[in-house]
């Protein structure tokens, strides 16, 4: 006989959770549960998410309904609250301290035993120079977010709550901390990351969280809740400097159910905007499209693959 497979505990539980501010509800009955891994956290600008996850960090209660982190409350459980860190989206830091005061700081009130080596172990990590001098005021956005990250990192968390951590890096640096997520996930941590950027989401991994007007709108795998766009028309635009034959093409070999031709601005060349049912079908054959009219390529945009837009369809559904 075989043995059952043990599923394991949730290290987050949240039931329906509830956080409003005076006649504002930022969180309205709320509730999943999460176990090691990435789970991605999804919400355009206003929608619930950093109240959420402060409710996730025992730093404001829910008004009704709880919130468990490995089982125990946030709010008065000190030694889970201690295995739980936060990279908030403000920039949250001492501004006269570097690097490596700041995340050393961290360590030391996080009771670690020697800050000094974990500070930058944590700094090279998230790929900074831990003996750079400067004051963090004159750091980058990006870098800046990464001392969050690193800040993070020192107490060998169990939870992780990130809000918008990518904002501000650029492209080696963003893939540098997604695959530094991955790996956490893999550890067995539970790490959950706010995004309103359906490209971050995707690399993240499948599962997500879809926060909508404070509720939650979907849950699981990302790919099912994309798919759940495929029943209308996915709109992109395409810049060239043969608008017309390629928009003609287009018609007629690519699928398209509507082209509108865009005349040229200032700096860009003219182009057109296709509406299609099949987005994937039309991004692999535009090339060999234009080079049938021996056109040039200068953009291919999406204009309703954001979040804003799966947001949409699904509160009008």
């Amino acid at each position: 006989m075989s043995a059952t497979p043990i599923t394991p505990a949730p290290m987050i539980e949240v039931e329906n959770a509830s956080k409003w501010f005076g006649d504002v509800v930022a969180v309205s009955d709320v509730s999943f549960s999460l176990g090691p891994g990435v789970t991605a956290l999804l919400g355009p600008n206003g929608a619930g998410k950093s109240t959420l996850l402060r409710m996730l960090c025992g730093l404001t209660p829910p008004d009704r309904g709880t919130v468990r982190i490995l089982g125990a409350d946030p709010r008065k459980d000190i030694a889970v609250r201690g295995r739980i860190s936060i990279v908030p989206q403000q920039e949250a830091m001492f501004e006269a301290l570097g690097a490596f005061e700041f995340v050393r700081l961290a360590a030391v009130l996080n009771g670690i035993f020697n800050p000094d080596e974990i500070a930058r172990w944590a700094l090279q990590v998230v790929e900074l120079d831990p003996d750079e001098k400067r004051s963090t005021t004159t750091y980058s956005k990006g870098m800046k977010q990464r001392v969050k990250v690193a800040q993070a990192l020192v107490n060998d968390p169990a939870v992780m709550v990130l809000d918008e951590p990518l904002t501000g890096l650029d492209p080696r640096q963003r893939n540098h901390l997604i695959e530094l997520f991955g790996r956490l996930g893999d550890e067995g941590r539970c790490v959950i990351v706010s995004s309103h950027v359906l490209d971050e989401v995707e690399r993240f991994g499948s599962r997500v969280l879809v926060v909508a007007q404070g509720r939650l709108a979907a849950t699981g795998d990302f790919r099912a809740i994309r798919d759940l766009m495929d029943d209308r028309p996915h709109r992109i635009r395409v810049r060239t400097d043969k608008p017309r034959e390629l928009a003609t093409e287009v018609m007629a070999s690519v699928g398209a159910l509507a082209v509108r031709l865009e005349p040229p601005s200032t700096g860009r060349p003219g182009g057109f905007v296709v509406d299609t049912n099949d987005a994937s079908l039309f991004r692999t054959t535009i090339a060999t499209a234009s080079q049938r009219v021996g056109a040039s390529l200068v953009e291919v945009t999406p204009l309703d693959d954001d979040l804003d837009s799966v947001f949409r369809y699904l509160v009008q559904r």
